[in-house]
């Protein structure tokens, strides 16, 4: 029995408690229920705008991937053309020097074969030096007196003539 109120408070309550309704009614639930449905539309387009920025996500993803699977087969395509240019410089470096090397053999064949016939040349000539100075000593004992000489002299002329007819 502490809390029975009496009837006319209660009345005073109800029309108080309906004034304050009526009031709020009026003036508060719009604001409230206007500001909740702003906050519903401001959410709804956040998850639209997050949604939306994952799909591009998902496309630039898909972009970046496709970019870096074309570069990695461009990476092995410049690669290969640079092993391939490796092995064609490299047997062209090769065959550069085996025709250089061929070169080199050729001339110093050229010139062992020029040396050689000097070579010969030089022998024949002291070899020939040798005959006349040895012939020399021998037709010199030998031509001793006018008539030897001459009879030789008729000689050689009579032979070199037969030889030129």
């Amino acid at each position: 029995m502490l809390l029975k109120p009496e009837f006319g408070l209660v009345v005073w309550m109800v029309i108080c408690f309906g004034i304050v309704f009526i009031l709020l009614a009026k003036f508060g639930f719009p604001v409230i229920t206007k500001m909740v449905s702003d906050r519903k539309n401001y959410i709804q387009d956040s998850l639209d705008a997050a949604q939306k920025a994952n799909e591009q996500l998902a496309t630039i993803r898909q972009k970046s991937d496709e970019i870096l699977s074309s570069a990695k087969a461009e990476q092995v395509k410049i690669l290969k053309e640079a092993a391939d240019t490796r092995d064609r410089i490299v047997n062209e470096a090769k065959e550069q020097a085996k025709i250089a090397g061929a070169k080199e053999m050729e001339e110093i064949r050229k010139q062992i074969q020029a040396e050689k016939d000097q070579a010969i040349r030089d022998i024949r000539r002291q070899v020939a030096e040798l005959s006349v100075d040895v012939a020399e000593k021998v037709l010199r004992d030998s031509l001793k007196t006018s008539k030897d000489q001459m009879s030789m002299i008729d000689r050689l002329v009579d032979e070199a003539m037969v030889s030129k007819s």
